[in-house]
């Protein structure tokens, strides 16, 4: 398949008449086989093509799908190491901010790219990406003080360090790394002291308490239960239950599947991300998963709709996301979680839609360095841009499966 349009076509359509002299010089059993030939070739040119063209839409989601090729295995595999190659620091082991490979990206955002990281080496079990794996983890000991969380100049937010707890206890489950295990659970222990709030529940996510965060809470309930999964302790799944109730109460918006970013004194607000979406679903699908209570199930569907039917464009697309700062990281946050509800809580209807967002983002792609943008709609820029708002794309493809047709 190429790039350019299929052939349009149905089986309506007939071929142009062969002349008749041509026919005339033919015996009748020749002519009855070139005209079966005819039919045949018909159908394989007409009706077949616009078969593709019609699973292309219903997978895509996209009026413009006949100009997109869906990605492949391989290109899943091409996304990570165009990703990698241009942002990576090999002697930091760790992510630049940009591709001019100025800076280091932010704390936090490193164990979301540590988490892709992750993904692929899940996807493909390949060595190399395995390698990269440990490299990050090693990266992070080393310029974040070894996981010491008392060092506030490192770690200055309470969710920073829940995103590496979460991050940490996976490496810890695909590698069996005892130390991973250990610096999750320290990070854990450390923020419900500083973060958690005893009178009135809910997690601050700054050291000032200045206000209770969806970035906080949801990743609580997420890292309280791969601990939980991990070392078998009932107090990690008290703990997430307690949170997921609060947040649910104070943070969520059952009548519509809306989550609120944030719940300062008694006012919350209402800033739509994808990020939020992504993690109270993560959040009820693992409650789901160990208590089999149909509630968290509904409340994840209700996130993955709204984010879907509201905060997408018409033809299904995620919000950008990410104007020069750390948002653009957000929408593979959300495709982890969102996967994980399509898995565990086999509800199949979103995996063609975030399909197709990586099909369009990586249709748009930078095609000289392979990398893809925040905005899916638009064509990568040449120039330099944020590893940030590279990495989205390149997420969703590592955990959403291309489509088998292809």
């Amino acid at each position: 398949m190429s790039e350019a349009s299929p052939i349009q076509g149905s089986c309506a359509k007939t071929a142009k008449p062969v002349k008749s002299f041509y026919l005339f010089n033919l015996s009748r059993v020749n002519r009855m086989k070139f005209f079966q030939i005819m039919v045949l070739s018909v159908l394989l040119l007409f009706c077949f093509p616009s078969s593709l063209e019609s699973k292309d839409r219903e997978v895509l989601g996209l009026a413009q799908a006949e100009r997109i090729i869906p990605y492949s295995e391989e290109d899943a595999n091409l996304a990570f190491e165009a990703f990698h190659t241009t942002f990576y620091d090999d002697e930091l082991d760790l992510y630049h901010g940009t591709s001019a490979k100025e800076g280091l990206g932010s704390i936090w955002t490193q164990a979301i790219f540590w988490d892709i990281a992750m993904d692929a080496y899940l996807r493909t079990k390949k060595p190399t990406y395995r390698k990269i794996m440990l490299d990050i983890y090693q990266g992070a000991y080393r310029r974040y003080d070894g996981f010491n969380y008392e060092n506030t100049v490192e770690w200055f937010i309470y969710d920073d360090i829940m995103w590496w707890v979460i991050s940490l206890t996976r490496g810890y489950e695909i590698t069996g790394g005892e130390e991973y295990l250990k610096h999750s659970i320290a990070g854990f222990d450390h923020v419900w002291k500083g973060s958690y709030d005893p009178e009135k529940g809910g997690m601050f996510w700054d050291f000032k308490h200045s206000g209770k965060n969806a970035c906080i809470n949801y990743p609580t309930v997420i890292a309280a239960m791969k601990l939980y999964d991990a070392t078998g302790e009932d107090g990690y799944l008290s703990k997430a239950k307690e949170i997921y109730h609060w947040s649910r109460e104070n943070l969520f918006q059952v009548s519509t599947g809306r989550v609120a970013d944030n719940k300062i004194g008694d006012r919350r607000g209402y800033d739509d991300y994808t990020y939020n979406q992504g993690t109270l679903i993560g959040a009820a699908v693992a409650l789901y998963q160990a208590t089999g209570e149909r509630v968290y199930l509904e409340d994840a569907i209700l996130a993955a709709d709204y984010t879907k039917t509201v905060m997408s464009d018409e033809e299904g697309i995620l919000p950008a996301e990410g104007d020069w700062n750390e948002q653009g990281v957000l929408k593979a946050i959300f495709a982890r979680y969102l996967m994980q509800l399509v898995k565990v809580g086999d509800q199949q209807q979103y995996e063609p839609w975030l399909r197709s967002n990586a099909n369009l983002a990586w249709h748009n792609r930078d095609r000289n360095r392979q990398i893809m943008f925040r905005d899916y709609r638009v064509a990568c820029p040449t120039g330099p841009i944020q590893s940030f708002e590279a990495s989205s794309a390149v997420g969703i493809m590592q955990v959403c499966p291309p489509n088998p047709a292809y």
